[in-house]
């Protein structure tokens, strides 16, 4: 009679996942439009950064420049190619996505 009760106790703690299942296409959906509703901002985020970068950049640019480095042009195509890329990327998944 003892060996019974662990097996009881089992198959109730499976009975109790059962009932916090809930529906997955509803779950889904609801994830879904969670991501949906911060990709906006995520996408502002992400333009911001490219802004700061690039004043960054502008005054990395400045300094080589000043000094008389010849490998400022290679330091200005970097940083304006890294931004130009992030905000290209941003836009391509904004419209990939249909966000």
């Amino acid at each position: 009679m003892e060996t019974k009760r662990p097996i009881a106790g089992l198959i109730l703690w499976f009975y109790g996942f059962n009932a916090l299942a809930q529906d997955g296409i509803a779950g889904i959906d609801e994830a879904n439009q969670q991501v949906r509703s911060y990709f906006d901002a995520g996408t502002n985020l992400m333009y911001a950064i490219g802004a700061i970068l690039g004043l960054i950049g502008a005054v990395k640019v400045y300094q080589k420049w000043n000094a008389g480095d010849p490998d400022t042009g290679k330091v200005a195509a970097a940083w304006f190619g890294s931004c130009v890329f992030l905000v290209v990327v941003t836009t391509v998944i904004k419209s990939f996505f249909g966000v």
